[in-house]
């Protein structure tokens, strides 16, 4: 089946469904999110992480995911997440929008699965995030 095809039969609120689905806990749905991400389109998505204090493993702070003339970011700041939207151009922020985070996910669905119809990989990565 071509990708093209293949990629109709993703379901997109599905997905967003399941980027939700941990969203109760703003940081491991932060993590899960991140984790998600780098398996279904890596090096496409930049993942920042630091550690808290001295001790404990490093925990993420910002997303930033370049889909075609677009950047979707998305940053934990004090407990809340902020997210942005901004337009490109030579990989140049022209304009940066915050969206709310449902609309940011949403963005997010849209720009995988505009992915997922160019790329089998992506496309495969992605169904299995589905069905964890």
């Amino acid at each position: 089946m071509p990708p093209s095809d293949a990629a109709s039969n993703l379901d997109l609120d599905l997905l967003a469904a399941s980027l939700r689905a941990d969203s109760s806990d703003v940081g491991a749905f932060v993590e899960s999110l991140a984790t998600k991400l780098e398996a279904a389109v890596p090096g496409r998505v930049r993942v920042q992480r630091r550690r808290p204090g001295l001790l404990g493993g490093k925990r993420v702070q910002a997303i930033a995911l370049d889909a075609g003339d677009r950047r979707l970011e998305l940053r934990l700041e004090g407990g809340a997440l902020e997210s942005r939207c901004s337009r490109l151009s030579g990989g140049i922020v022209l304009k940066s929008e915050p969206l709310d985070t449902d609309a940011w996910l949403s963005a997010l669905g849209d720009a995988l699965g505009e992915e997922a119809r160019r790329s089998e990989a992506t496309r495969l990565a992605l169904e299995r995030l589905l069905i964890q």
